[in-house]
């Protein structure tokens, strides 16, 4: 109603035009003000009394977002390319690589401490990660994929590029180990990768 109006309108406009009681139609002007959908200003006028409050927005028409299914859509595309393997991996890579913390540069990173920085990242992103240590390396238990309702359906494109993610991130910090595999969906909400020593010519 603010958007279509051609001038800014007052409480009692508002209550009046939506059948609304004053204080409820204050109440919601108020709340649209305050997460910034409508602005409040006060009506200036040269004759004594209180001035009018009067609310506006000219701000865009707010409707649904379909961000799921623009993934979709363009996973699906990268599914249907030949030999996308390798390049969806460099793609993780390349953002492995930009959101990992770097150490400083006299920082030497060793296993536990890669394992933490990555451990760190990979919370953020929305994974919830947890890893343990096991004979052949650490094994990183991803109970949360951030992803799921594209990576159900595209799991070739989207699990290379969580692999190439965690790859990237610990070549950007030099650390002495890699991910070498990921388990997609071992049960319905976890994943396994698993990280092993970094071959030394790596």
């Amino acid at each position: 109603m603010l958007r279509q109006a051609d001038q800014p309108l007052s409480v009692a406009e508002v209550a009046d035009a939506m059948g609304l009681h004053v204080n409820t139609a204050r109440f919601h002007l108020d709340g649209l003000v305050e997460d910034g959908l409508a602005e409040r200003t006060t009506e200036p006028r040269e004759t004594p009394g209180r001035p009018r409050i009067l609310y506006s927005s000219d701000g865009p028409s707010l409707g649904p977002r379909s961000y799921e299914l623009l993934a979709e859509m363009l996973t699906g595309f990268v599914s249907s390319l030949e030999d996308t393997g390798p390049g969806t991996v460099e793609l993780g890579k390349a953002w492995g690589r930009h959101l990992i913390e770097r150490p400083a540069p006299s920082e030497r990173i060793d296993a536990d401490e890669a394992v933490v920085r990555l451990d760190r990242m990979l919370d953020a992103v929305g994974f919830q990660p947890e890893s343990h240590a096991t004979d052949s390396g650490v094994e990183v238990r991803l109970q949360r994929c951030p992803f799921r309702e594209v990576a159900e359906k595209h799991t070739d494109v989207v699990c290379a590029i969580h692999l190439g993610l965690m790859q990237g991130a610990l070549e950007e910090i030099d650390a002495p180990v890699t991910a070498t595999s990921l388990q997609p969906f071992v049960t319905p909400h976890l994943c396994i990768a698993r990280l092993e020593p970094r071959p030394a010519s790596a």
